[in-house]
């Protein structure tokens, strides 16, 4: 089979822009949920306890659903994955805007249309995107999490635009015809589970210079053999710790700058600067994912995001703050991209999507740990310290275990002992 073109540009690259797409869509609803927080709670009758027990349990049920993503990825394709979470989407937001009480608003919103996200994330179009790659697969699935910052980016000003315009529930109506225009078209058109055979290697190349790709070491493995092996563990305590700190940053950053003195103003344009550098960071770094030791890179990502935690808290200024915040955006959106690249180097594509919904599953547990961690441990101890402390301890150790990674493009032997 030959390589997919159209014209000069590897059709690969169409599949990745759209992917890309799909989860600036399915990112930037999921994580957006504060816009609609006060509108939904006012028109329901809700306290804000009740709401975020909602949302919570929601972020759970998104984690819940992504090996079951990546189980039905593997085994009936991403398209397939697509439009299945879309027919829930629909269902599940129709459902929530007609929702009474909070018990039948909990099932629509927090779970049913959080199930039907998870079909449509990251983990379902990471199996399609590394089939497809091969010498440029870090940077490909770099510019797939570049959706998911410019979802937060773009997606939560324009909430709050159309919730103050028209309400939240022609909002999630509205989204949802969008989502629909978007995302059937881009499965039915241009997602293809079946990539070429020499992928995007060039003629005569390959990802490492030699006449053929690199085997994955452990690829013969089962994915419930593989999730017992150490890189896995490895992997998944590196995405605990992103989902940790992720999380704890977009949920009580704000506070806890206030809390330090800063303005409101302020403290939200410091956390913003983050996810704003975060966007053309990823083309640098994706670049360099292709280049050096994955495994390296990651290590990197992970120790500088812990420091800048230990930054954050200790910022004297508001030029400090900024300072802060742009070298942590750099790092900010790297971990998810490598953490699929290594998965799908070292234990093949085959069972790339549902390892890295197991995977993901920590990810979100981590999300909501820290949630909660940061309100009680400044309540209880009067400090952000505990939270955030925790969250710099827990990446520098991250870091140095994704030291020990293997990294297969680089003919290094992986670990053969099991968890």
């Amino acid at each position: 089979m030959t390589r997919q073109q159209t014209g000069p540009l590897y059709f690969g690259w169409y599949i990745v822009a759209a992917a890309t797409t799909i989860t600036l869509l399915t990112v930037g609803m999921r994580m957006g949920i504060g816009p609609f927080f006060k509108p939904i709670a006012e028109d329901l009758g809700l306290s804000r306890t009740t709401l975020s027990t909602i949302v919570a349990l929601g972020m759970l049920a998104y984690g819940i659903g992504m090996p079951v993503a990546g189980f039905m990825a593997q085994k009936y394709g991403s398209r397939a994955v697509l439009l299945l979470g879309t027919v829930i989407v629909v269902l599940s937001s129709i459902w929530s805007v007609n929702a009474t009480d909070p018990f039948s608003f909990f099932l629509a919103f927090g779970i049913l249309l959080s199930l039907g996200f998870s079909f449509t994330s990251p983990v379902a179009l990471t199996p399609v995107i590394s089939r497809w790659f091969t010498r440029q697969r870090g940077k490909a699935l770099f510019y797939l999490s570049t959706g998911s910052m410019a979802g937060i980016a773009v997606m939560t000003p324009l909430l709050t635009f159309t919730i103050e315009r028209y309400g939240w529930q022609h909002t999630l109506i509205g989204f949802t015809v969008l989502f629909v225009l978007l995302v059937i078209p881009a499965a039915l058109m241009i997602i293809r589970d079946e990539a070429p055979e020499h992928t995007d290697l060039l003629p005569g190349d390959s990802a490492d210079g030699r006449s053929a790709p690199p085997l994955a070491p452990l690829a013969q493995l089962t994915s419930l053999a593989a999730m017992r092996t150490l890189p896995f563990c490895k992997i998944a305590l590196g995405l605990f710790a992103c989902g940790f700190s992720m999380n704890l940053l977009g949920s009580h950053g704000v506070p806890m700058l206030t809390d330090h003195g800063f303005d409101p103003i302020t403290a939200a344009l410091g956390i913003g600067l983050i996810g704003l550098v975060a966007i053309p960071s990823t083309l640098v770094l994706g670049h360099l994912a292709d280049q050096v030791p994955r495994r390296n890179l990651l290590a990197a990502i992970y120790l500088i995001r812990g420091l800048g935690f230990i930054g954050l808290m200790m910022v004297p200024s508001v030029w400090y703050l900024y300072a802060v915040a742009a070298v942590g955006g750099i790092v900010w959106a790297g971990s998810i991209a490598l953490s699929s690249a290594i998965l799908a180097d070292v234990y093949g594509i085959r069972s790339v999507g549902v390892l890295y919904g197991w995977a993901y599953l920590g990810h979100q547990v981590g999300a909501m740990i820290s949630s909660w961690l940061g309100g009680w441990g400044y309540e209880t101890f009067g400090t952000h310290w505990v939270a955030f402390g925790s969250a710099a301890a827990i990446l520098v150790v991250a870091g140095v275990v994704s030291l020990r990674l293997p990294d297969a493009r680089f003919f290094q032997q992986p670990e053969p002992s099991r968890a």
